[in-house]
């Protein structure tokens, strides 16, 4: 089985926000922070935002601080419905 299968939700939801990021680096970190809330925002379930957004501000939780500041704005700019 690979590592992959074996990630909790709340891994994978930070591995995944972090392969999103390292898609849009090239435009710079703070243009990358905004699109990447902004493809979430788009194209993640309901819920898994949700986690998201609630995963911004625990400590613990295996994020880098630019996926941190992409689940912060998330739930400052993004209807969790």
């Amino acid at each position: 089985m690979s590592d992959h299968a074996m990630m909790s939700t709340d891994e994978r939801l930070a591995y995944m926000a972090e392969h999103i990021l390292r898609n849009f680096a090239t435009r710079g970190e703070d243009e990358a922070i905004e699109a990447t809330a902004e493809h979430i925002g788009l194209y993640w379930d309901p819920s898994m935002k949700a986690r998201a957004t609630a995963m911004a501000d625990e400590p613990g939780v295996p994020l880098s601080e630019a996926a941190r500041a992409v689940f912060r704005r998330l739930g400052e700019e993004q209807p969790l419905t």
